[in-house]
């Protein structure tokens, strides 16, 4: 292809990502070091043959000429950062010089608010991210390895979780689990607890909360690996099979290899929707029990009193985080295609 025929196909992706993509991502880079200006507060002194009195007002004119001369607000660079409600350096050095242990250390860490959002965060991409890719790859060897005329009403059913809207499938599950429901009732007698509560317990909660994750996540890994397989070399079976290959051999040495390049693909997709985590914790209302650095940036711009700033902030932690977990893929792609070049 000609540069200048790939320069007119390839502008408008290129326009597009920049409207969408690069400049918001400026916009709230810039939102992240400067904060709203406060009011303008004058103390006026009133005075009547009784006395004098003092009184506080707000200085209306003024405010707006402050916000109209410094549209952006007050430069404060990287402070929001590094407040209580962020990264919080001042209170860690607090914990570090007092605490006793490493596990007191922890635990003051994870009250800050910041570093509590980011441990279920993390804690939910790790999880759901591997198992949901696993779960779909199981269930496309299973439906592939089935005859044809059952594959359509199987592939149907495989499907559901991706066809149904996320928050009706996730309001399904939480009456599920309710003590009431069909699960909380099992969970309850497993336990040998009546009074057992999924939704009053932090740890089940977190644990529901990944259940519905790789629920409704798989059938996406399914549907590429479905897909990827259909491309398997089936001379290179037969092959292993005249060898005496067993199917877990076929599988872990041809199919696995093949499908590489998809899983590759699917992580980078996965860790980056799993890392914005946000409507599971709304759907199960368990914001008491997690929260996500995406459900911290809705608590900010919520409410009467928005937090632009403060949310502007979170956002670019958020970015930073899914560029960190992504690093380590984007490295191995690189070296792969590195290879292969050469």
């Amino acid at each position: 292809m000609k540069h200048r025929t790939f320069f007119w196909f390839f502008l408008p992706s290129a326009a597009a990502m920049f409207l969408f993509i690069a400049l918001p991502i400026v916009s709230v880079l810039m939102q992240s070091v400067f904060a709203p200006h406060q009011q303008v507060v004058r103390e006026v002194e009133n005075c009547s043959v009784f006395g004098c009195t003092k009184t506080t007002t707000v200085d209306l004119a003024a405010t707006a000429a402050l916000r109209e001369a410094e549209p952006l607000g007050r430069f404060v660079g990287g402070s929001i950062y590094t407040d209580r409600n962020h990264l919080a350096f001042s209170e860690v050095a607090v914990l570090a010089s007092t605490a006793d242990g490493i596990s007191t250390f922890l635990d003051g860490l994870l009250n800050l608010p910041f570093y509590g959002a980011l441990l279920f965060t993390l804690t939910y991409t790790l999880v759901v991210t591997p198992l949901s890719i696993l779960l779909g790859f199981v269930v496309a060897l299973a439906v592939n390895a089935v005859p044809r005329f059952l594959r359509g009403p199987m592939i149907f059913v495989s499907l559901l979780p991706m066809i149904i809207t996320p928050l009706v499938g996730a309001l399904i599950l939480f009456w599920m689990v309710d003590a009431r429901g069909v699960l909380g009732a099992l969970i309850q007698s497993l336990a040998g607890d009546p009074n057992l509560s999924v939704k009053a317990s932090t740890p089940l909660m977190w644990a529901m909360l990944m259940v519905y994750g790789i629920w409704s996540s798989a059938p996406f890994a399914f549907v590429v690996y479905y897909a990827g397989l259909q491309t398997v070399p089936q001379d290179t079976l037969e092959s292993a099979m005249i060898d005496g290959a067993s199917r877990w051999e076929r599988i872990r040495y041809v199919i696995v290899p093949h499908l590489l390049p998809l899983t590759t693909f699917m992580a980078l997709i996965k860790i980056m929707d799993n890392f914005r985590v946000f409507e599971p914790i709304v759907s199960f209302n368990a914001s008491a029990h997690a929260q996500s650095l995406s459900y911290f940036i809705y608590s900010d711009l919520g409410g009467e009193t928005r937090l632009l700033s403060s949310a502007a902030a979170t956002s670019v932690l958020t970015i930073l985080g899914v560029v960190v977990l992504l690093s380590p893929v984007l490295v191995r792609t690189w070296k792969t295609y590195g290879r292969g070049a050469a």
